[in-house]
């Protein structure tokens, strides 16, 4: 029993020994087990291309690729009814949409201001309209997909009394159905 109590005395001056500390020893930081912070971002979604429609929900024509609407009104010079070169890409683009979608239709409304009589007026916007269908046909869009319609000065989109009015009111509009 005396060695078991010697070895219990041995054994704690052991254990105070390895716990006491001197003035002189740098302190050392416990050690623990820490696994480094690793960030994962997930991968990004798998997004499927967005698909377009050619129309919207008013059957008015998209650019292709886009939901961009396209121009559909056609402004003429004054006593004139040539296309503007400005707007030869946006035509093409409307007989690109009319050649695959057969099953689609445009009017095309001639304007005119309200200078000139009215048989005269009707006369111009008749041949505005013409220009735009033909150019359409040209691009190969199926003349049964084209109906035309002058309104002469009778539906003027600006009812002003000066230039700024009269440009707006000479015009060629194609409505889709």
């Amino acid at each position: 029993m005396i060695k078991l109590q010697s070895l219990s005395v041995i054994l704690l001056a052991l254990v105070l020994a390895g716990c006491a500390s001197t003035a002189t020893e740098e302190p050392v930081e416990p050690v623990t087990d820490t696994v480094d912070e690793v960030k994962v971002t997930p991968p990004e979604p798998v997004v499927a291309p967005q698909e377009y429609s050619a129309f919207d929900e008013d059957l008015n024509p998209r650019m292709p690729g886009t939901n961009r609407l396209l121009p559909r009104t056609y402004y003429f010079e004054f006593d004139s009814a040539v296309i503007s070169q400005d707007d030869l890409a946006s035509l093409e683009m409307h007989a690109t949409i009319l050649r695959n979608n057969r099953d689609r239709s445009v009017v095309i409304e001639g304007h005119c201001d309200e200078r000139g009589t009215r048989e005269y007026n009707l006369a111009l916007g008749e041949r505005r309209a013409d220009t735009i269908r033909s150019y359409l046909t040209s691009a190969g869009v199926s003349p049964r997909q084209i109906e035309m319609v002058s309104y002469g000065e009778e539906r003027p989109e600006d009812p002003g009394n000066m230039e700024a009015s009269w440009a707006r009111n000479r015009r060629a509009v194609m409505i889709y159905r």
